[in-house]
């Protein structure tokens, strides 16, 4: 499968929630394809899966009845679709391709950026249809967004919006939230009109866009998940969110440094572990609960603590410094003035050459395998790249500990390498909701989607002992990876509880330039046991210490390795 923006065959093969579809035809061709021999698949879910994993074996013959299959059973995977259009494409038949290609479209696949681009779609291009699919495509992706995203939200920034604007804006995201929301307790209990009314005068009184903008990132706040998220115009971040060329982290409750690439700075004292007291004259907690909490959104007490003291920390307007009171490890007290830069400049100043491996030898027949993101495939390419190295050893340590997320197939992938069956990832619910049964007085519903599973990789199969090392920065589709690998009994978590959020994400525009998005999905266990909002507990505990830290040891790392060791001993 070639790349393409980001894995999106399979990504949206798994989570992609489409609203109710006419049935376009599906019998039209099928009759030439063979069923699938697979008598254990029910789902189209299960029946995408396998198909996807042909496709990316260049068995296209043998993808084509998987996908064609998924279709049949559900109308509203329009990925689906639109892959039998690339593999038929890929096979040179173009009368099908173009066929599915109109399938894919009238079940409401619309992007037309992404077809263009598609290699796989690349012996399309020189019939007189092409330019004609591309055209319908963006006509029907304009008009869906008449009835769901509108244009006339996406007015240019200004400093001042106008009032019509800011009341416009503030009841584009609270009716978001509102009707597409997945967690409808969170709303009842805030009584989610209730709050609209309290912030109604508070956006008409706001003095300019970045006062605007606080105040819908302060409503978002208060229903506390990780992936409904209120986002400033860039000009605001820009000049109101500026970054400092240090990186810092809460360990043991203490603020400590982590990273700098500030060299006068260092030669001020400040430099990797040492803790930061003050900002301004203000005690570092105290003034992140000023400045920062009343804005932050966060899924669990351990998010909350990341965000507070990793990700944003410090940030603030552009043209301003910061005062930071300091200790070292001595006990030696003393300050430094800090000036911010763009967060682009700072995150290019930290950011190294991307690494050619991502295992190491690290014992005596121990590997570790960092995982530090699943935003592409790239990652999944390096570990079955390296593969018949890592399979070399008696045990695997899988980081995901700094691992913000990404798409959930691409852990899957890895995964697969582990079992010789297929594995459950998480169950996934979503909002049910009809109008009539409402008019009826029934109660909110949800739809729980057909639980889906991954097959093996049989061609890559690691036997050894496994661990897999979390943290509070583990999020997103890392937590699908650690849902799957704790359901697969195949191993231990070492380490921290998870972020507690992962879901599914409605996107959609607010004036001024700004943007906003709403989780859809709620995800659980297999079993139903709930993780959002709590987090993934690891089956053995440990924690990054400050005197390990100042001395290059990490503590999780080392039990880790410690506690496999006796394993391989007692084996």
């Amino acid at each position: 499968m070639p790349n393409q923006t980001p894995n999106l065959k399979i990504k949206m093969l798994r989570f992609l929630v489409v609203a109710f579809i006419c049935t376009v035809g599906l019998h039209a061709h099928a009759q030439s394809i063979p069923a699938p021999s697979d008598k254990n698949l029910q789902s189209a879910d299960e029946y995408e899966t396998l198909g996807n994993q042909l496709y990316e074996q260049k068995k296209y013959d043998l993808a084509l009845p998987y996908f064609t299959k998924a279709f049949e059973i559900e109308p509203t995977h329009n990925g689906a679709a639109y892959s039998v259009a690339c593999l038929y494409a890929l096979m040179g038949k173009k009368e099908l391709a173009f066929l599915w290609l109109e399938k894919a479209k009238n079940a409401f696949f619309l992007d037309a950026k992404h077809t263009e681009t598609d290699e796989d779609l690349l012996s399309l291009h020189d019939d007189p249809r092409w330019p004609k699919i591309l055209n319908a495509m963006a006509k029907g992706e304009a008009r869906k967004g008449a009835l769901w995203n509108s244009k006339v939200w996406a007015t240019p920034y200004k400093d001042q919006l106008s009032e019509d604007e800011k009341v416009a804006g503030l009841s584009k995201y609270w009716s978001e939230v509102k009707y597409n929301f997945v967690y409808t307790d969170k709303l009842m209990d805030l009584d989610w009109d209730a709050v609209y009314l309290r912030y109604l005068p508070k956006v008409r009184a706001a003095k300019n866009t970045y006062e605007y903008y606080k105040l819908l990132m302060e409503m978002n706040a208060l229903l506390g998940d990780g992936h409904t998220n209120v986002y400033a115009p860039k000009e605001i971040y820009n000049t109101y969110y500026a970054s400092t060329p240090i990186r810092t982290k809460l360990i043991e409750d203490s603020v400590i440094v982590t990273d700098i690439v500030d060299a006068k700075l260092q030669e001020k004292g400040l430099v990797r572990g040492v803790e930061i007291l003050s900002i301004n004259n203000t005690p570092v907690k105290v003034y992140e609960s000023e400045h920062d909490l009343p804005y932050t959104v966060a899924a669990s007490p351990q998010d909350l603590n990341v965000r507070l003291y990793n990700y944003q920390f410090l940030s603030g307007k552009i043209d301003e410094s910061v005062k930071l009171g300091l200790m070292d490890e001595k006990g030696r007290r003393f300050d430094v003035d800090l000036s911010r830069d763009s967060d682009a400049n700072i995150s290019k100043a930290f950011k190294g050459s991307p690494s050619s491996s991502i295992f190491k030898v690290i014992g005596d027949g121990i590997v570790l395998v960092s995982l530090n993101s699943f935003g592409s495939d790239r990652v999944a390419e390096l570990y079955l790249r390296d593969f018949p190295e890592i399979s070399k050893a008696k045990a695997i340590i899988f980081d995901v500990r700094k691992n913000g997320g990404g798409s959930g197939s691409v852990g899957f992938k890895i995964l697969s390498t582990l079992v010789d069956k297929p594995f459950l990832y998480a169950q996934s619910h979503t909002r049910d909701y009809k109008p009539y049964s409402r008019a009826q007085g029934q109660v909110v519903r949800k739809f729980t989607f057909p639980q889906g599973s991954v097959s093996p990789d049989l061609k890559n199969q690691f036997n050894g002992e496994v661990v897999v090392l979390t943290s509070a920065m583990s999020f997103s589709a890392a937590e699908d990876f650690v849902v799957a690998f704790k359901q697969m009994k195949r191993g231990l978590l070492i380490g921290e509880a998870t972020a507690g959020s992962t879901g599914q994400p409605l996107g959609f525009s607010l004036p001024g330039g700004g943007s906003a998005r709403v989780c859809t999905k709620e995800d659980t266990f297999a079993d139903g046991t709930k993780f959002i909002g709590i987090g993934v507990k690891p089956d053995l505990e440990a924690h990054q210490t400050v005197a390990d830290f100042r001395a290059n040891k990490d503590t999780v790392l080392a039990f880790a390795l410690d506690t496999l060791k006796k394993k391989l001993s007692a084996n």
